[in-house]
């Protein structure tokens, strides 16, 4: 039986890629509606990296024209065509398919907004299943890169790297001047792969229809726009070049001393858009808080800082680290540092002002503040209605301050609900709200790990308190106020004036009221009802009436009775619209 099952999948599997292989082929032949694909340009590799990767270029070469239908192959191997995949099956599903369908799981393993928390939690694991790199090809990437051998650049060059990620790895070293370093290689290939890769998943999202039930009937999902931007993203992580500006930048802007918080330094001359190169950090992971104790350092001290500048980050500079992770604060002679800059968070200003007026609406129960914020900063649908938004609120608010103190309050879960309060609102929220939004989440859980006493919230709701005293402007608040009553006064005064104007134009005729009545829609319609049948009920009588004044004139035809035939069945049709008229009325 089992046997039979296995032969019926291999059949299926089989059937799956011929049929996908065809499509592919017939969009590469009937280009109508397809967008120019923006090729790559090709990098000249050395000779020596060359000959290392000879199996890996000749394989790649291999699976260029098959590989559309190797994808769905993998998958059919897999079953997601009976029932869909577990998470164990879509983790391993995800390794066969190569790094490209890596990355994307390891970016959506923190996208519990996308997939159930099983799922996020079982593609967590794709961050430890990673093969190291040959350190021969790692050494020969840096030598194609800079120019320069190996025992030119370092002192000391340890073949096993520090960690190993799907797109790159990390190597120590030590500089010829004493500097120590860890150097960030790319895996060869990989880019290359990952924008062929992409490319035949935006062909296969024209072809598969994703369809998202959404309540009140199904929608497609433009699966090709969620490929793309995953493809974005990806291409961001490819160029070490954005990193390397985003770690300069952090360190300008958001450290402000050295001695409380920190973060490494860029080596420009070791850099490139294939190698980063930046001061090794000589600590441990946050997360040891037992080591960091020992030491003798205050653990709420420590915490203290770290939330304090994450707060300056957000609130001062608008840019803040989008992935705060135990893995990516380091602990080290007494300082924390930040590590890892591929993912950076941006906030407007005008957003920062709106997430306060979140905060403040919370703490001081003004939920006009809050719906305020979710209007101005997110795009409201046709569909919100604001009357329910107003009453969601208000629930919002409840559950979060109603019987608790402000120190209860948990940050992640609030703005989680705020989330979803837009969300069942027909609200869409900026992107860089949703970035915000995990971000705080991961450093509240850094936080509670490390010191549970440390309060995000409270953090939070005091630097806007200190935000909102900094910009207050007595002077400036009295002029406005001033203003304001001068400008009601001019305009009380003239009321006098232009209720008399108005009423002279009603006399003459010369304005119009249309009134608007809200909320009486039933009233009007029975009202409507009656109406109508009166008017009925009035014609009925004037047929009846025009019919006994016929019976007084010999017009023909007549009935032997000498009535006009006329008048007859004006008797009959009066009686039958007059009975009806009654009837109607009456709700018979």
């Amino acid at each position: 039986m089992s046997e039979n099952k296995e032969k019926a999948g291999d059949v299926q599997e089989t059937r799956l890629k011929e049929i996908i292989q065809t499509q592919l082929e017939n969009q590469e032949e009937n280009p109508v509606n397809k967008k120019p694909v923006k090729e790559q340009p090709a990098r000249e590799i050395s000779d020596k990296l060359k000959h290392l990767l000879s199996k890996e270029i000749t394989l790649m070469k291999v699976q260029k024209k098959t590989r559309g239908a190797e994808i769905m192959g993998i998958f059919a191997r897999h079953n997601f065509y009976a029932g869909g995949l577990t998470p164990e099956e879509l983790r391993t599903t995800l390794e066969d398919l190569g790094p490209t369908y890596v990355k994307i799981g390891q970016i959506i393993s923190s996208r519990t907004d996308l997939l159930p928390e099983r799922y996020c939690a079982e593609l967590v694991t794709l961050r430890q299943r990673v093969q190291p790199l040959d350190p021969e090809v790692a050494k020969a990437v840096i030598e194609d890169q800079t120019g320069k051998k190996i025992d030119e650049i370092y002192s000391e060059f340890r073949d096993k790297p520090i960690g190993s990620a799907s797109i790159a790895q990390a190597h120590y070293g030590v500089l010829k001047d004493g500097t120590k370093v860890v150097t960030k290689v790319q895996r060869p290939l990989i880019a290359e792969m990952m924008y062929e890769d992409f490319e035949l998943l935006k062909k296969l999202g024209g072809i598969v229809n994703v369809v998202s039930d959404s309540g009140d009937g199904t929608s497609m999902i433009d699966l090709v726009s969620v490929i793309e931007e995953f493809e974005t993203v990806t291409k961001e992580e490819l160029d070490f070049t954005i990193e390397a500006n985003n770690t300069r930048e952090f360190r300008e802007k958001c450290i402000e001393d050295e001695e409380q918080m920190s973060c490494p330094r860029i080596i420009d001359e070791l850099s490139t858009d294939k190698i980063l190169t930046m001061t090794y950090v000589e600590g441990y992971s946050i997360s040891d808080k037992e080591r960091i104790e020992s030491e003798g350092y205050d653990i709420e001290d420590v915490g203290a800082r770290i939330v304090n500048n994450y707060v300056h980050q957000v609130l001062d500079v608008g840019m803040f680290h989008a992935d705060p992770h135990q893995g990516n604060i380091m602990f080290a002679g007494g300082i924390p540092y930040w590590i890892d800059f591929g993912m950076i968070g941006r906030i407007s200003e005008s957003n920062i002002n709106m997430v306060s007026k979140i905060v403040m609406g919370v703490i001081q129960g003004d939920a006009e503040d809050i719906v305020t914020a979710a209007m101005s900063m997110g795009t409201a649908s046709p569909k919100t209605d604001s009357n329910k938004l107003m009453k969601d609120v208000e629930t919002f608010m409840n559950k979060f301050m109603t019987g608790t103190s402000i120190e209860d309050v948990d940050v992640d879960e609030m703005f989680a609900g705020f989330s979803d309060l837009a969300a069942a609102n027909y609200i869409t929220l900026p992107s860089e709200f949703t970035m915000l939004l995990r971000s705080l989440i991961m450093i509240e859980g850094v936080i509670e790990e490390l010191c549970p006493a440390l309060n995000l919230f409270q953090l939070l709701s005091d630097k806007f308190m200190e935000r909102a005293k900094k910009n207050f402007d007595m002077k400036q608040k009295l002029l406005e106020a001033g203003g304001d009553i001068l400008s009601m006064g001019k305009k009380a005064a003239r009321i006098p004036t232009l209720a008399a104007d108005a009423l002279k134009d009603i006399v003459k005729g010369n304005m119009k009221i249309n009134l608007e009545l809200m909320g009486y829609e039933s009233l009007m319609n029975s009202l409507s009802f009656l109406i109508r049948n009166i008017i009925l009920a009035i014609f009925s009588c004037v047929i009846f009436t025009g019919s006994c004044v016929l019976c007084l004139t010999h017009i023909g035809p007549s009935m032997k009775s000498g009535m006009p035939l006329m008048s007859a069945v004006g008797f009959l049709f009066s009686i039958a619209l007059g009975i009806y008229s009654i009837k109607q009325m009456n709700g018979k």
